[in-house]
């Protein structure tokens, strides 16, 4: 059951196994175990990134496509979202317009952008990408009759997730059961929904061509494979996913706003993420999405509370200031990317040293001398 619910993409490590259940768990108790709407922020941003980062996966991981547009997609599901209820008013039917909507401009513009670049060489196509998503984001932010500006948009939920509706009169387990929480755990379904769709396109023949693409583009053109067409299907399940994203996100937080959907740093975090949790595989966006999150917002407090320890010291006192925590945090990513290459996933699912192959008898060892053993 859980094998077929996984696409028969289990963890392949115990170790590995054991941090996505704690993970999975701590999300969905996050509400009742760490009460307060900074900690369930921070768990909606989980959510949330977990789907855009294996979104992004899709692409550079499992296509070997790399994008800089991808935040593009994840703004137009958001705007969508807003711009729809601030029109039509806080309904249902505005976020299903708003949604409908955004998936649509999302497909024609991703199947228009890889209809045209992805003919060309990586780097170009990169390039291309980027010059869309700048043009974009100049867009959104000089639109201020549609888009709000730099300002952003305001927008009022359906009744039934307002933070004001509240469906018990006393609080289970000290948590008031009201819109919010039915926001958080909806958000909690709707993205295990989408991870394990994702799964299963990653693990369908469709997700083995799109690997070996990424392996050798010319090996599967010549077998038979229209390459292009591959990849073009891929970047649009890429930006239809990210869009998705996007209403997430403007749900949750019922603003929408050039920065904190369209910009450059969001999209370097997203690239970040699939490089640390590990590229080509749906799991490493759960890992890596959680680790960055929780590191951009509570590594700033720890280090507060570490001046109050060592602050006196002249040298380290001033190295743990809250006011350089992105130092450390590039010095943690730096070193998580350089002692784990493959990523987390990668490094979790590597077979022990006792159980991996020993070379063949007769190869050369490290050193370049003759093997132990082998007569001169």
């Amino acid at each position: 059951m859980l094998n077929a619910l996984l696409s028969h993409d289990l963890p392949r490590s115990r170790v590995l196994a054991a941090l996505l259940v704690l993970t999975v768990l701590g999300l969905l108790a996050t509400p009742f175990l760490f009460p307060g709407s900074q900690s369930l922020n921070v768990a909606a941003k989980v959510l949330v990134f977990i789907v855009l980062v294996a979104s992004y996966d899709l692409l550079l991981g499992y296509t070997g496509i790399v994008s800089f547009a991808h935040m593009l997609f994840f703004g137009i599901g958001a705007y969508g979202v807003a711009i729809a209820s601030s029109s039509l008013g806080p309904g249902w039917d505005a976020v299903g317009i708003g949604m409908a909507c955004a998936l649509l401009a999302s497909l024609l513009l991703s199947l228009l952008i890889g209809l045209a670049s992805l003919r060309v060489k990586a780097i170009f196509f990169a390039m291309i990408t980027l010059a869309v998503a700048s043009a974009c984001l100049t867009l959104a932010s000089q639109l201020s009759d549609f888009t709000g500006g730099e300002d952003g948009l305001n927008f009022r939920l359906p009744e039934l997730l307002r933070p004001a509706t509240v469906f018990l009169e006393e609080p289970l387990w000290g948590v008031e059961v009201n819109g919010r929480l039915l926001s958080y755990y909806g958000l909690c379904v709707a993205v295990f929904v989408l991870v394990l769709l994702l799964l299963r396109i990653v693990n369908s023949p469709f997700g083995r061509v799109l690997q070996a693409i990424r392996e050798n583009a010319f090996r599967a053109e010549a077998i038979g494979y229209r390459v292009v067409v591959y990849r073009t299907v891929a970047s649009v399940l890429s930006a239809l996913f990210a869009t998705l994203a996007g209403v997430l996100m403007a749900l949750w937080l019922r603003y929408v706003g050039p920065e904190t959907t369209m910009s450059f740093e969001l999209m370097l975090d997203v690239l970040l993420i699939v490089v640390i949790g590990g590229m080509g595989t749906i799991y490493g966006a759960v890992l890596g999405s959680v680790l960055f999150v929780l590191a951009q917002n509570y590594l700033q407090a720890l280090m507060q509370g570490a001046q109050g320890v060592v602050g006196s010291v002249p040298v380290l006192g001033q190295l743990v200031e809250p006011e350089r925590w992105l130092l450390w945090l590039g010095v943690l990513f730096v070193l998580s990317v350089y002692h784990f290459p493959t990523g987390l996933v990668g490094k979790l699912r590597e077979p022990p040293v006792s159980l991996r192959s020993p070379p063949p008898e007769g190869a050369a060892t490290g050193s370049g001398r003759p093997s132990a053993g082998r007569p001169r």
